[in-house]
């Protein structure tokens, strides 16, 4: 079993280690609640430790059944070898909805906290929705310092060990940093060679928020995105000259840019 490198990332008053490679569970169109449970426990079988999950995903259920099962069949020995990452979705992002909305993910999870939660995106919408696009007569502006309080409260109430944003840009990460007492951990945004975020890269790091990537390999589906990555000349020339995939070049020079 291959033992995933770990980065230290700081989170409330203390430092949490989190496992620089993580599986994601949001795919589209959304698998099935049992391809995701058995994807998931083949995962942790092959050493990966680090899940990232949203109530919007779908996906908290099934991924709480893998860990109990986990658990169960001794693939782990305890629930603190995982490093979980949820989020509250956006139809929660009201001061008084955060902590029910963290509540409802753990129960989802069969879990007493996690290990980061997210906010999912900086907007608010008037309606329980899952699915985007979403109708724009929906989409409210978000009121940052009343729902970063909320975040913050699901520290104090041990919901999670770290809180962070998700999508944010230089601008609202400001936003947040402005009225934080405990100030984000992650930012959690699309990152690849094709879409670099050079700026918003170097705000994070300045600002020690770390940096998460998602869809690493390009965002290619039916929503949004395409095969730039994959089909780039220049990586499938790196990895033709060393026996390799363009997707295991890819993820190599995300590795070392960090």
């Amino acid at each position: 079993m291959a033992k995933v490198p770990e980065v230290t990332i700081s989170s409330n008053v203390e430092k949490q280690l989190m496992p620089v490679i993580g599986m994601g569970t949001c795919s589209y169109p959304p698998a099935d609640h049992a391809t995701v449970k058995s994807a998931v426990l083949e995962a942790i079988k092959v050493g990966y430790r680090h899940f990232d999950t949203a109530f919007a995903y779908g996906s908290e259920k099934p991924l709480g059944e893998a860990i109990v099962e986990a658990l169960q069949t001794g693939l782990i020995k305890s629930r603190d070898e995982l490093f979980i990452t949820t989020k509250l979705w956006c139809s929660f992002a009201h001061p008084d909805q955060i902590v029910p909305a963290c509540k409802m993910s753990l129960q989802n999870l069969q879990l007493e906290y996690v290990d980061m939660y997210l906010i999912h995106h900086p907007i608010r919408l008037t309606e329980v929705i899952r699915k985007t696009p979403v109708e724009v007569e929906i989409i409210r502006p978000i009121d940052l310092k009343g729902v970063w309080e909320g975040m913050e409260e699901c520290i104090k109430l041990g919901l999670t060990k770290g809180i962070g944003v998700s999508n944010f840009s230089c601008e609202k990460l400001q936003e947040v940093l402005c009225v934080a007492t405990i100030p984000p951990a992650v930012n959690q945004v699309e990152l690849n060679p094709v879409w670099q975020q050079k700026r918003l890269v170097e705000f994070c790091k300045a600002k020690g928020i770390h940096i998460t990537a998602y869809s690493p390999l390009g965002a290619n589906n039916t929503k949004w995105g395409d095969n730039r990555v994959l089909d780039s000349d220049v990586l499938r020339e790196i990895a033709n000259a060393r026996g390799k995939s363009t997707a295991q070049v890819k993820l190599i020079f995300f590795h070392f840019k960090s």
